[in-house]
């Protein structure tokens, strides 16, 4: 009894909502919505209603034309089975319009960007836009780090006590984004909590239902682009190990330099060896062939220009303690729920020592981790009998999309999109036509946008470079081998 009221209380304390005031509306439509009206035409700033949210604290806000961004923290139980086993700190940030509009719940997966900037989706219906910064990923970890806790399910519940509190300001349509592992953290919070989006727009969002199972990957490489392409870059990859000696010296040179450091991985030779063989996978991830003629001739590139291009499309950073350490959270994941990938590179036969390793290579040794694989295989199935309102977007020549999200008899309305010649930056607007159309009046229309705009099915809000971006700046990284 005493722990059944001892949760009660916590709950209550965790779980805020504004008051039954009534659904807000916009005060000015056509400005930057500084102030808000509730039913009882009192006036309230947008700031004090979200601050009255309890658990809610204000970190900074930043001036945006035509919206008001606010950073802010929000207090979260570390485990929401038991939740009142104690709280952390999680960051979010708010993109406001007007409280009249809709609003898109993005996640990334990763780290929180303070810098304002709009989803496609967000410009697509015009909205409000919520992100969240994605539990374990610093400032919003625990302290101590229960590592336990960091799961798909806590982070979706995460998402879920987060629209909970805030829907009784954004009283309309919510949807639901993200790109690479924020695509696929948008797809797991529609699994567990399905009743809380009104649609899901999940980009490049990779589906390793079974981990040890990667032949899709192999078939991408042997298929992609051209063969002259795919040949140069298979040759300039051997180069960079048949030169192992001379260019790892530049290697440790380098790493001397920067106070670089190999225990994670466990030594400098590993680390060399796990940027090269991420050479070819990075390049079509964030590049392709629209640029392969830039990739030198490896047979007659000096050891400089072969280091450099490797660096270039890998990045010696990356599997540094140093350049590991903000990402332990997601491969930790991946080592116990996500999954990740291995290909074969035959190219590489007789100078591969370790092959690609496996995401618990990358995680500190002191960290427990076991492999659940049954968490990928429930969420696919999930997908495939019972996605509603659930579109995905993948691009054509992304190695990530070669384990995609798919569609069974019991989904409704719901879409999977390939993006032709795309990489890991695909959208909705480099779909062909007739596809980007729909797309677009889906989204328009999940979202609650009168019936004249989504038969026009065109965005609502004009381009803004300032603000749009082509990709995910929460997910843009040093290189490295991450969705």
């Amino acid at each position: 009894m005493r722990k059944s009221l001892r949760w009660a209380l916590s709950l209550s304390v965790l779980i805020g909502t504004v008051g039954s005031t009534g659904v807000a509306t916009a005060a000015d439509t056509e400005t930057d919505s500084a102030t808000v009206v509730d039913s009882q035409s009192t006036s309230t700033d947008i700031k004090d209603r979200i601050l009255a949210i309890p658990g809610m604290s204000l970190i900074e806000e930043k001036p945006y034309a035509g919206y008001r961004y606010f950073v802010l923290e929000y207090v979260q139980p570390i485990d929401h089975h038991r939740p009142w086993a104690g709280t952390f700190k999680q960051r979010i940030s708010i993109l406001h319009k007007d409280t009249s509009r809709p609003t898109v719940f993005r996640t990334s997966g990763y780290g929180l960007s303070t810098t304002p900037s709009r989803t496609e989706p967000t410009r697509i219906i015009d909205g409000n836009q919520v992100s969240m910064e994605y539990r374990f990923f610093t400032p919003s970890r625990p302290q101590p780090a229960d590592w336990s806790k960091l799961d798909i399910w806590q982070a979706a519940s995460d998402q879920h006590r987060i629209y909970t509190a805030l829907k009784s300001v954004y009283g309309q349509k919510w949807l639901s984004t993200g790109a690479s592992k924020g695509g696929m953290t948008a797809t797991y919070y529609e699994r567990f909590y399905p009743r809380d989006m009104d649609g899901v727009v999940a980009y490049v969002a990779p589906n390793d239902v079974v981990n040890k199972e990667d032949s899709a990957y192999d078939r991408f490489f042997e298929t992609v682009g051209t063969k002259d392409c795919r040949d140069r870059l298979n040759n300039m990859q051997r180069e960079a190990l048949v030169r192992r000696e001379p260019l790892e010296k530049k290697y440790k040179a380098w790493a001397e330099s920067e106070g670089a450091t190999f225990n994670t991985v466990g030594s400098l030779d590993k680390a060399y060896e796990a940027v090269v063989l991420d050479f070819v996978w990075g390049f079509w991830q964030y590049y392709g062939q629209d640029v392969c003629d830039q990739i030198p001739d490896a047979a007659t590139a000096s050891d400089d220009t072969v280091y450099e291009t490797i660096d270039a499309y890998s990045g010696w950073s990356a599997y540094t303690d140093q350049g590991l350490d903000y990402y332990t959270p997601y491969y930790y994941q991946a080592a116990t729920e996500l999954g990740s990938p291995t290909i074969k590179q035959p190219h590489l036969n007789g100078l591969s020592r370790y092959g690609y390793q496996p995401a618990s290579s990358f995680v500190p040794r002191e960290i427990p981790m076991k492999f659940k694989p049954q968490v990928m295989r429930d969420v696919d199935d999930w997908v495939r009998k019972n996605a509603n309102q659930m579109l995905f977007v993948y691009g054509g020549n992304d190695p990530w999309g070669s384990e995609q999200f798919r569609l069974g008899k019991g989904a409704r309305d719901s879409y999977v999109y390939v993006a032709p010649g795309a990489n890991h930056g695909a959208n909705v607007a480099g779909l062909v036509e007739s596809e980007r159309a729909d797309a677009t009046a889906r989204i328009l229309a999940w979202a609650g946008v009168a019936a004249p705009a989504v038969q026009a099915a065109q965005p609502l809000a004009r381009f803004d470079a300032r603000i749009d971006t082509a990709v995910d700046e929460d997910a843009t990284r040093e290189h490295g081998l991450r969705p």
